[in-house]
């Protein structure tokens, strides 16, 4: 039997997923790592936990499925995106911890952007909006604000990338410093139409494109893991979201899923068409099978599955995000409670770096489960909000949409998805999509299966079908516009 590894390095946890040479998922270990947050609305990780928890992961999966090395043919890579790390060229050693896509520590370096006219030129070569979000600014910081850096970088002695270049660059031993199409696009310095790394933003943040790594289609050759004498080819890379729309089988323009986990990202495919949003979405590029590049829109909800774990490990109210069904269903309707899960700033339609969380229409008999079914509310609304927009941009309504990521194992929540939406919501077998994706995209490289193949393995587990009035799904979206619009610019510039 012949098998495929996928590694799936989230926000929160490193995971490794088995699959056989059938398509099948046979197998998924987990191990979550730190999260550091040295000041306000800073968030860190530590590079070489982040790999040391990739590598235990990877071994715990050989181990404990008795699988030789030797039968694994392919490696697969997806990643948080835009989250950033800048290391030694010699040592691999990070020069400063990886800065997380939540960051928010740069806000000030995209206001002065703003302020200097970049901001139109970004959109319509990047397909971004100007947001400490992306990983350009995190570079910039780095260089800036970490003694040494500068000076290592004039003796061409330093790398920077996104968590795919810097696993890649440290499986390879060194050899290989490679990203794909669907991170570089995330980078805000990569120009999605000519796909080179971009001179004109790169010169005005003074960071050199020497550092930056050599962007491939998302099934290439990114180099080999040698693994105890055995070379494991990596052939896939893919930032999680388009990873996800890739494992979907979402190959046919129109076609939209949304992944639901640290945060919630929805991506519709738009085929050969750069078409830029005039809603607040993101135009980014699509997993690629060849040099010839589709393009998606995305909507990027920077908190859904971190508020689960907001009332989890701050407020302690839950002891695990599986409790919030239960909760959520016994209570019968909440009464004009919404939980706004701005942590971060709030990220499509309204990109608001300066929006915080709030907690609106509480009352003297409000308890924490009604707290918990609105956190859990929240997810849906945030939802709505951008298929709004992206029903706007793309012209068209949505049919039906596709779901993957943990919490869409919850069954109220998708259920209350489909009554806010007014649409149907299909719920895959496997939901592990995102590392599907990155093991299908190995696995083609690897002539070991097809895009036909794929399609052939997408089964539903449930339908869920809309159960509530107009009437009703008007009054409690207007409730929620209300309350988000009171978290907007929280906090002064």
């Amino acid at each position: 039997m012949k098998y495929v590894i996928a590694l799936d390095q989230g926000t929160t946890s490193s995971r490794a997923v088995l699959i056989d040479e059938s398509g099948n998922l046979i197998d998924i270990k987990q191990k979550e790592f730190s999260q550091i947050f040295p000041n306000r609305g800073w968030v860190e990780h530590d590079p070489l936990e982040i790999l040391s928890s990739q590598i235990k992961v990877f071994e715990d999966l050989l181990s404990s499925n008795s699988i030789d090395p030797k039968s694994i043919i392919s490696l697969g890579i997806t990643n948080q995106r835009e989250t950033t790390v800048l290391w030694d060229k010699d040592t691999g050693k990070p020069l400063y911890n990886a800065i997380v896509w939540q960051d928010k520590r740069t806000a000030n370096i995209c206001e002065k952007i703003k302020k200097d006219g970049l901001e139109e030129y970004i959109k319509e070569n990047t397909g971004l909006v100007v947001d400490s979000y992306f990983s350009a600014t995190k570079i910039k910081w780095i260089i800036d604000n970490v003694d040494g850096v500068r000076d290592k970088i004039n003796k061409n002695k330093v790398l920077a990338g996104t968590i795919d270049s810097w696993l890649i660059y440290n499986l390879t031993s060194f050899k290989c410093h490679f990203t794909d199409f669907t991170n570089a696009s995330r980078t805000m310095v990569f120009n999605i139409k000519s796909l080179k790394w971009d001179s004109k933003i790169l010169s005005y943040l003074d960071i050199p494109t020497s550092i930056l790594p050599n962007v491939l289609p998302s099934s290439s050759n990114f180099g080999t893991f040698n693994y105890k004498g055995c070379n494991i080819p990596i052939n896939g890379v893919a930032g999680d979201q388009q990873s996800a729309l890739f494992g979907q089988a979402c190959f046919e323009d129109g076609m939209v899923k949304n992944t639901y986990g640290t945060g919630c990202f929805l991506l519709m495919n738009t085929g050969k068409k750069m078409n830029l949003s005039q809603n607040g979405l993101l135009t980014t590029i699509a997993c690629s099978t060849t040099k010839s590049i589709n393009y998606a829109l995305e909507g990027s909800v920077f908190i859904a599955g971190a508020a689960i774990q907001w009332l989890r490990d701050s407020l302690k109210i839950i002891k695990s995000a599986s409790e919030t069904e239960e909760i959520a269903n016994s209570i019968l309707e909440l009464e004009d409670i919404y939980v706004v899960p701005a942590f971060a700033g709030l990220g499509a339609p309204y990109w608001d770096m300066y929006s915080r969380g709030a907690i609106f229409g509480l009352t003297r008999d409000t308890g924490k489960d009604h707290i918990v079914k609105a956190t859990l509310e929240s997810l849906a609304y945030q939802t709505k909000d951008i298929i709004e927009v992206m029903e706007k941009d793309a012209n068209l309504k949505l049919q039906s949409l596709k779901v993957d990521g943990g919490a869409c194992n919850n069954n109220y929540l998708m259920q209350f998805q489909s009554d806010i939406l007014n649409s149907d919501v299909l719920r895959p077998e496997i939901i592990e999509s995102t590392a599907m994706g990155a093991g299908y995209l190995a696995g083609i490289y690897s002539s070991l299966w097809d895009k036909n193949k794929i399609i052939s393995n997408q089964k539903i587990n449930k339908i869920f079908k809309p159960n509530i009035d107009s009437k009703k799904r008007k009054r409690l979206y207007l409730g929620w516009n209300k309350a988000v619009n009171r978290t907007l610019n929280w906090i002064e510039k």
